[in-house]
């Protein structure tokens, strides 16, 4: 994933889309620590967005799990 991932795009997705996306971005995170940690990583901003686009994802799955327990 290249780019940001926007709020408003994040919320129209599935829970289980929300699932994989997380974990892409989780494996991604991965790679960017060790990418960092042997001295190969070039895109520092990355790590930081990455980062980022985890906890929205966290957030708008925490949202939506507690709007169906409201339900």
């Amino acid at each position: 994933m290249a780019k940001q991932m926007k709020a408003t795009d994040v919320r129209l997705k599935t829970a289980d889309e929300l699932s994989a996306s997380l974990l892409d971005l989780r494996k991604e995170q991965f790679n960017l620590r060790f990418q960092r940690a042997s001295g190969q990583n070039e895109g520092l901003g990355r790590v930081k967005q990455v980062r980022r686009d985890i906890a929205r994802v966290k957030t708008i799955m925490a949202e939506k799990k507690s709007a169906v327990a409201k339900s």
